[in-house]
C-alpha cells in the first residue's frame, strides 16, 4: 500500500511481469498506466499500429501483439530488460490479453500452441480468443493438421472464438481448407474423415460419458427394443483392437453406439417419425437423424424394424471404411480421407412440404450419399450432383459441436467443387450470423452459394443477417443478384455486392437459376444496402421493387454507377422519400453528380436524413458559386443533418472557407462531422478556415454542434508550419482527424499510371 505519489513514481522503472502486477494497486490509487504501455510499445515495437487514434487500451494491444509476436518468433523477449524477468513467461502470462490472433504460413504456431508445456496457454486462449485468423497459408504435413485439429477443436468446439477469417490464399490446400471450414461450422469426425488424433478430448470423453450414462439408464428404464445392440456397441469401446478399427469408431460414437445414442435421447426425429409412420401403416420414406437431437426409443414395437434397417446401413458404411483402413499402411488416414466428410441436405420437396418442417425432418436415410474428393453432396438448385468413392453415412448423424458465427474468406480462389462443399455447410450453419466473401473468383458459383443459404434461412434457428460479396467479376447484373439474395433470404439486415468488372454470360445462365429479376422479392428485414456496380447503369426501375420490401432500410450506399438519363437519380430519391421513411444514410460514391445541382440540394433539404456523402461525385467540377452558396445555406436550415462527407470533390481552399459559414451565428444546422479529404486543400487555406470558425464561435458564445473534421490526403506537407499551427488551433475547437500524406509523391505516382 505505497503512497500515490510513490507509486505514480515507481511503475515507469518496472518490468512488464511487475507492471501487471501492480495494475490493481495503480488502479485504486486512481493512477493510469497507459502512457507507460504505450511507451512500452514505441520502446519495443518500434511501429506505429494501424488505427492508433481508436485505441482504448494500450496494455491490452501490447500484451496481445507481443503475445502474437514471441509466437512467431519475430521478438526475442532479451532484447530488453522490461521483458527478461525469469518469473515471466511470455505466452502464459499475456495469452489472457488475447481477444485477436493470425496463424500464417506453416502453422508451426499451431504445433507449438498444441504442445504439452503450452496446455494451460492453450486454456487461456479458449476464454479469451474472439478472432482467429489465417493468413497466407502454405500447404502441410499430417502432423501439423493433427496440431490444427486439436487447436481449432479446443478454441472453437470448447471455445469462445466467434470469427474465423482466412486472407490471401492464392493456391489452397484442398484438404486444409475442407478442414479449417468444416471445424469452423461445428463438425469434428476423429473417426472418420479428420483422423489426426486417436482419441476425443477431455472435455468431449466428459460429455460423451455424462450422455453414455444418463441414455442407459434411460434404456434401463424404458426396456426399449434391440438392448443387444447397444451393449454391442459399448462391448465394442472398451474392447482392444486394431489401430485402424479403434480411430473408426472414436470420438465417442462407433457405429452401432453412436445410432442407439442419438436414438435413445428423448424427442429423437427418426424414432418418432418412425413410430408415427408405423402407427399410421405409411411407408417410411423420409426418415432422418439429426446428430444433436436427443431422444429415446419408443415403446412400440413397431418403431424396432425401421430402427433395425437404419441400423444396418450405418453399420455397412462403417464397415466399408473399416475394410479400407485396414488396407492402409500408417497408423492415420491418407489426406484424402478428409474428401469423405461428407453429408446429404434433405431435398426441396415439391410439393413444399419442406418450408413447413424443421431442420430435423427432412434428410432422408434412402439417400446417404457419396461424394467424389472435394465435395460435399447436395441437390441443390444450381449444385451439380455428383458421385464417387465409398459412402459415408450423413453428417447430419454425426456429433456437432459449437460453430462460430461469422465467416470471411478473402482472396481465396474457390473452385466449383469447393463452393459445393461451402454450400452444404452454410445449409446447417446455424450459429452464422456474418457471411464475407471476397474475392474468391465464384463467377457463376455464387448460385451455388446460394442455394445453400437458402436452405439456411428456411429453418427457423437461423442466425444469418449480414451477407458481404465482393469480386473482380460480375457474371450477372448487379440488381439481378440483389433480387436472387434477398428472395432467398428475406431475413437479412445488411446486404453488400461490390464488383469491378462486368463480365455476363450470355445466352448460358447457370443450370437451374432462372433470371432472378423475375423473382418476387418478399417483405424484408434489409436495414443496409450497399452495391457497388462495374460500372453499369442505375436503373431505378429495378431498385425499385427492393427499396419496397425493404421498410426497414435505414442505410443506402450506390458507387460507381452510371446515370443514364438526367431523370434517374429525381427517380431514386422520389423512390426513397415514398418507400423507406426510416432512411438515416445516404452515400453516393464515384458517380458523376456534376449535372445533377437540383438532386443534390434536394438531398440535403431532406428534414430525415442524418447522413449524406458524396464521394468523388465530381461535385464542383463544373459548378457555379451561385452553387456553392446553395448547399451552404440548405445546409444551415437542416437541423436533422448530422454528418455531411465530401471526400474528393475539388474543394479547394476558397470552397473550404466558405463552408465555415454553415456554423455562423444564423445558423440552425447541428452539423457535427465535415469530412474534406482529398480536396487539394493546401495550409494557408486550412488556417483562414480556422480562423473564420473561430469567429462564428465567439459570435455563438463559444458553442457550436462541430466536433470532427477529416483531413486525409490534402496538400498540408507543402507549408509545415502553417499547417501545424492551423491544426493547433482547430484541435482547440474539433477532433481533427488527419495524415503525414506526401502530395508530391502521390502526384508523382499519379502521372507514372497516366
Amino acid at each position: 500500500a505505497l503512497p500515490a505519489p510513490l507509486l505514480r513514481g515507481l511503475l515507469p522503472l518496472l518490468n512488464v511481469f511487475r507492471l501487471q502486477r501492480a495494475e490493481t494497486a495503480a488502479r485504486r490509487a486512481g493512477i493510469s498506466t497507459q502512457p507507460i504501455w504505450r511507451k512500452l510499445w514505441d520502446d519495443v515495437m518500434k511501429t506505429r499500429p494501424p488505427n492508433s487514434e481508436s485505441i482504448t487500451c494500450w496494455r491490452k494491444k501490447f500484451l496481445e501483439t507481443f503475445f502474437s509476436n514471441v509466437l512467431h518468433g519475430v521478438l526475442d523477449v532479451s532484447s530488453d530488460w522490461r521483458l527478461n524477468d525469469h518469473h515471466f513467461l511470455p505466452l502464459l502470462h499475456s495469452s489472457p490479453h488475447v481477444s485477436q490472433l493470425t496463424l500464417c504460413n506453416m502453422l508451426q504456431s499451431a504445433v507449438e500452441l498444441t504442445a504439452e508445456h503450452n496446455q494451460k496457454v492453450l486454456e487461456n486462449l479458449a476464454k479469451s480468443l474472439h478472432v482467429l485468423k489465417f493468413r497466407h497459408l502454405l500447404s502441410s504435413d499430417q502432423s501439423t493438421r493433427r496440431s490444427l485439429v486439436l487447436l481449432l477443436h479446443r478454441l472453437i468446439h470448447h471455445g469462445s472464438v466467434n470469427q474465423v477469417s482466412m486472407y490471401s490464399w492464392p493456391v489452397p490446400d484442398t484438404v486444409l481448407l475442407v478442414l479449417i471450414l468444416s471445424m469452423s461450422a461445428g463438425f469434428w469426425r476423429s473417426g472418420n474423415a479428420l483422423m489426426y488424433h486417436s482419441s476425443p478430448c477431455g472435455l468431449c470423453r466428459e460429455e460423451d460419458k455424462a450422455q453414455s450414462q444418463e441414455s442407459t439408464q434411460e434404456q434401463s428404464e424404458r426396456g426399449c427394443c434391440d438392448k443387444r445392440a447397444w451393449s454391442d456397441g459399448e462391448n465394442q469401446e472398451r474392447s482392444p483392437r486394431a489401430p485402424e478399427e479403434a480411430d473408426v469408431e472414436m470420438n465417442g460414437y462407433g457405429a452401432d453406439a453412436h445410432l442407439n445414442s442419438v436414438l435413445s435421447r428423448p424427442g429423437s426425429p427418426l424414432q418418432n417419425q418412425a413410430c408415427d409412420e408405423a402407427s399410421s401403416k405409411v411407408p417410411c420414406d423420409h426418415t432422418s437423424i439429426q446428430g444433436r437431437s436427443s431422444g429415446c426409443i419408443s415403446d412400440q414395437p413397431s418403431c424396432c424394424p425401421v430402427l433395425q434397417k437404419t441400423r444396418r446401413r450405418l453399420k455397412s458404411a462403417v464397415g466399408k471404411k473399416r475394410r479400407c483402413l485396414r488396407r492402409s499402411r500408417g497408423r492415420y488416414a491418407d489426406p484424402e480421407d478428409l474428401y469423405d466428410f461428407v453429408f446429404t441436405v434433405a431435398r426441396e420437396d415439391k410439393s413444399g412440404l419442406l418450408d413447413k418442417t424443421s431442420a430435423t425432418e427432412g434428410e432422408n436415410t434412402e439417400n446417404w450419399t457419396s461424394s467424389s474428393p472435394g465435395s460435399l453432396h447436395t441437390d441443390h438448385a444450381g449444385c451439380k450432383k455428383i458421385g464417387g468413392s465409398a459412402g459415408i453415412f450423413s453428417l447430419k448423424a454425426a456429433h456437432r459441436f459449437r460453430s462460430v458465427s461469422m465467416l470471411e474468406l478473402f482472396s481465396i480462389p474457390l473452385t466449383g467443387e469447393m463452393c459445393r462443399t461451402l454450400s452444404n455447410l452454410l445449409s446447417s450453419w446455424l450459429s452464422l450470423e456474418n457471411l464475407v466473401l471476397s474475392y474468391n473468383g465464384l463467377g457463376a458459383n455464387i448460385f451455388c452459394i446460394l442455394s445453400g443459404l437458402r436452405t439456411l434461412s428456411r429453418h427457423p434457428d437461423c442466425h444469418l443477417r449480414v451477407v458481404r460479396v465482393s469480386d473482380v467479376y460480375s457474371h450477372v447484373p448487379c440488381m439481378e443478384l440483389v433480387h436472387c439474395i434477398l428472395s432467398a433470404l428475406p431475413q437479412l439486415q445488411t446486404l453488400s455486392l461490390s464488383f469491378d468488372l462486368k463480365k455476363q454470360l450470355e445466352g448460358n445462365r447457370p443450370e437451374g437459376n432462372p433470371s432472378c429479376s423475375e423473382a418476387e422479392i418478399p417483405e424484408s428485414c434489409l436495414e443496409q444496402l450497399e452495391i457497388r456496380f462495374p460500372r453499369e447503369p442505375l436503373q431505378t426501375m429495378f431498385l425499385l421493387p427492393v427499396l419496397k420490401a425493404s421498410k426497414s432500410l435505414q442505410q443506402l450506399s450506390l458507387d460507381s454507377a452510371t446515370l443514364p438519363c438526367s431523370q434517374e437519380l429525381g427517380l431514386l430519391l422520389e423512390a426513397l422519400k415514398e418507400c423507406n421513411p426510416n432512411l438515416k444514410k445516404v452515400s453516393f460514391r464515384d458517380m458523376n453528380l456534376a449535372e445533377h445541382q437540383k438532386e443534390v440540394l434536394l438531398l440535403l433539404q431532406d428534414p430525415v436524413l442524418q447522413e449524406i456523402t458524396f464521394s468523388f461525385c465530381r461535385l464542383f467540377e463544373s459548378s457555379t458559386a451561385e452553387f456553392l452558396s446553395e448547399i451552404i445555406n440548405t445546409v444551415k436550415r437542416n437541423s436533422s443533418l448530422k454528418s455531411l462527407k465530401l471526400p474528393g470533390n475539388r474543394l479547394g481552399n476558397h470552397r473550404l472557407v466558405a463552408l465555415a459559414d454553415i456554423f455562423s451565428e444564423d445558423s440552425s444546422s447541428s452539423l457535427c462531422q465535415l469530412d474534406v479529404s482529398s480536396n487539394c486543400i493546401k495550409p494557408d487555406g486550412l488556417l483562414e478556415f480556422t480562423k473564420k470558425l473561430e469567429g462564428h464561435i465567439q459570435q455563438r458564445g463559444g458553442q457550436i454542434p462541430f466536433t470532427h473534421l477529416c483531413l486525409f490526403q490534402n496538400w498540408l506537407d507543402q507549408d509545415a508550419e502553417t499547417a501545424q499551427e492551423a491544426l493547433r488551433r482547430l484541435k482547440a475547437v474539433c477532433s481533427v482527424v488527419n495524415d503525414s500524406w506526401d502530395s508530391s509523391q502521390a502526384f508523382a505516382d499519379y502521372l507514372s499510371v497516366m
